[in-house]
């Protein structure tokens, strides 16, 4: 007689997410089997191994995924793997992370999402709450899977979530008490059929509130009135659409945001923020001062205190040094055209832009208006380097380069007294380099190199 192989969890992918959620449901008493076809994970398995997990690593093996009772896909996987598509055609059972966190999760959680600001928004948020004396998790696609919370709580009374729509899309229970959508442009067009429905996916975070919970929403995203139809929750916005606007809880305008929430009023001057400069940045304190008052527990004064106590993130319009008079600027993490014109807009007409990686569905003439307006030449770089130049050449000089170093050393040469070279690809890093971040390192390193050159 065969023996009957009991359901098992296949955890797909051993990154950070995936080796925690292995961890974890190894730990909830489940039966987990994990695969990568990484052959470079070997370690990461006996870690695995040693515990009682499982691994099939530098392949995939078709029967695993045909055979497992649950798949857990790590974000970074597509859906339309073919093994990922053939297992749920076999009637297999598909989760992700946020539904197995909502499952044995029972603090109230703030989740984060959008094409853009999503990770500087997440971290404000956890620091406005430390300063009012909280003590959040600060998780999910940030960095920290948030398993780990459940792993290890150390007294934590809020999760604070960054949420891609890569979770988002294997979500069906997850429900935030406060959702936040900060804005929504083209991105990821590689990973989904349409705009239309990477649209979707970002708005399917409020899908599951009801009433007695939260929508934290930019007033100016496309289509506002029709999504907000359906949802469920209260629904607080905020706008920086030039306007002075009564409809808007957060009227966010050059130099402060007014914040009406539950009859009262407060002005938040922002004009002194060095480290939350621009447009966007504004956005994403009033979203965040919205989402923490929804919480009842923070005072105002707090709030504002660990706004100012703020410092920016890695690689988001990060200044790197001014040599011989020109500015460089690491905004390595701009990887979608929306996150390029909010950086640009930071300039004035005066910049030197290096822009080009792995396309993601782009479309370069997104910039056209912006480019013209503030951009005196362009550096293309990796796989787009001839889309760059075929959108671009006709509005500003176009110059190629081969290697970051090249690029930045082009920068230098281009540039005049008083100019802005800056780093903000518009593209996905990983035809040269492993992520965004180590882009954005070695653009300050070649950059850090250029000490005591003097400008010709």
């Amino acid at each position: 007689m065969k023996e009957k192989i009991s359901p098992y969890f296949l955890v797909i992918g051993l990154g950070a997410s995936g080796v925690s959620m292995a961890k974890f449901l190894y730990s909830k008493g489940k039966s987990v089997v994990a695969t990568d076809i990484d052959a470079s994970k070997a370690s990461i398995a006996e870690e695995l191994n040693v515990l009682g997990i499982k691994t099939e690593i530098g392949f995939h093996d078709p029967k695993t995924f045909n055979n497992a009772g649950t798949l857990v896909p790590s974000p970074g996987i597509p859906l339309t793997h073919s093994h990922i598509k053939e297992a749920l055609a076999h009637g297999v059972a598909l989760t992700g992370e946020l539904d197995i966190f909502a499952k044995y999760n029972t603090l109230p959680v703030i989740a984060i999402t959008g094409t853009n600001g999503k990770t500087t928004t997440t971290t404000l948020i956890g620091d406005m709450l430390k300063a009012s004396g909280m003590n959040p998790f600060v998780g999910g696609n940030i960095g920290t899977p948030l398993v780990e919370n459940l792993m290890n709580k150390n007294n934590t009374d809020v999760i604070v979530a960054e949420v891609s729509s890569f979770q988002l899309d294997i979500s069906t229970s997850f429900r935030p008490d406060v959702g936040i959508l900060l804005n929504i442009s083209e991105d990821h067009l590689d990973r989904y059929e349409s705009y239309e429905a990477y649209e979707q996916s970002k708005w399917s975070l409020f899908k599951n509130q009801n009433p007695s919970d939260t929508a934290v929403i930019n007033r100016t995203i496309k289509g506002f009135d029709k999504a907000c139809g359906h949802i469920s929750s209260r629904v607080l916005t905020f706008s920086s659409d030039g306007n002075t606007r009564t409809d808007c809880n957060a009227d966010i305008r050059d130099k402060e945001i007014r914040i009406q929430f539950k009859g009262e009023s407060h002005a938040i001057p922002t004009d002194h923020l060095k480290e939350l400069q621009g447009a966007h940045n504004r956005e994403n304190i009033a979203a965040a001062v919205l989402a923490c008052l929804c919480l009842g527990r923070p005072k105002f004064q707090d709030i504002v205190k660990g706004m100012e106590a703020f410092k920016n993130l890695s690689h988001r319009m990060e200044f790197v040094k001014t040599i011989n008079t020109i500015s460089f600027y690491d905004d390595s993490k701009g990887t979608n055209t929306d996150a390029v014109i909010r950086a640009l807009e930071c300039f004035r007409n005066n910049i030197i832009l290096i822009l080009g990686g792995r396309e993601k569905g782009t479309d370069f003439s997104l910039l056209l208006h912006d480019v013209k307006k503030s951009v005196k030449a362009i550096i293309s770089i990796g796989e787009s380097k001839r889309h760059v130049m075929e959108t671009f050449q006709s509005i500003c000089p176009v110059i190629e380069a081969e290697t970051m170093q090249e690029a930045v050393e082009k920068g230098f040469a281009s540039a005049v007294s008083g100019d802005v070279v800056l780093l903000s690809p518009a593209c996905a890093s990983f035809d040269m380099f492993d992520n965004y971040a180590h882009r954005g390192r070695e653009f300050a390193a070649r950059v850090n190199a250029l000490e005591g050159r003097t400008h010709d």
